[in-house]
């Protein structure tokens, strides 16, 4: 219900002929919030009458806005799931999608928290009393705690501590306000609030699929050409260098 009213909001929002000849409304996984409004700007300085319109939200969520029909010209991933199944459906342009950026996932704790985290089986101390992950239907970071946990035999023996969030911003917050005790982010999120959190530690990179970052050309944008060329831009060197000041890294070869 919630991904088709905001749909229905969004279309609604378009009802009208845009003020911009140039605009494009970019549909961006929250993880990526801050990296991709300093891109965004420089796209823009160099783009002449282009204005770019953000819709930020879970993968999962931004997913279903796009089947429902929500009016927009490019989407950005925390993960190739969500990516795949547009594709499958047909509703990115052909040959328009692009991975560009890499992350990991790091477990946090209120930065005044006095627990001793150091390792995954620290889950079970019975003084970690609630540990907030992203949904895992529709949060990207949740499918890969869970896929993390699962592989060291923890999921099933923390089930009752776990509390969802609806993105991985959400789960940031719950930890940065003492609201839980642990969570599971990605390392750029821990960096947006490291007055608030501190790294405990990283799960192990074997025990998920890699967290990869696809961008792609909606189909039925107004404006592939411009819509192509900012994800080119996503891809492009200069990016990489605002990518990796935030905590990202280069996408694994072959990835997609």
């Amino acid at each position: 219900m919630t991904s088709i009213v905001v749909a229905c909001a969004l279309l609604l929002s378009f009802a009208a002929p845009p003020a911009f000849a140039q605009e494009l409304t970019i549909s961006v996984a929250i993880s990526m919030k801050d990296a991709i409004e300093e891109v965004g700007r420089r796209f823009v300085a160099e783009q002449r009458g282009a204005t770019l319109r953000y819709n930020f939200g879970s993968s999962g969520e931004l997913q279903k806005q796009v089947e429902a029909g929500a009016p927009v010209d490019v989407v950005v991933f925390a993960g190739a799931r969500q990516m795949d199944e547009l594709e499958a459906r047909g509703l990115l342009l052909s040959g328009s999608r692009r991975a560009f950026a890499r992350t990991v996932l790091t477990v946090i704790k209120p930065a005044d928290s006095t627990l001793d985290l150091a390792k995954p089986a620290d889950f079970l101390d019975p003084r970690v009393k609630r540990i907030v992950v992203g949904n895992p239907r529709t949060v990207p970071a949740g499918q890969y705690a869970e896929e993390s946990l699962r592989a060291l035999g923890l999921w099933e023996r923390v089930r009752d501590k776990l509390v969802y969030a609806e993105n991985v911003r959400q789960a940031l917050e719950y930890v940065a306000r003492g609201e839980a005790d642990a969570g599971c982010v990605y390392v750029p999120d821990a960096r947006a609030r490291a007055d608030r959190v501190r790294e405990a530690f990283r799960l192990p990179e074997d025990t998920y699929r890699p967290v990869v970052y696809p961008a792609a050309v909606v189909r039925d944008t107004r404006r592939p050409a411009l819509a192509r060329a900012f994800v080119d831009r996503l891809a492009g060197a200069d990016t990489r260098t605002v990518l990796q000041r935030f905590g990202f890294d280069p996408p694994p070869p072959g990835s997609r």
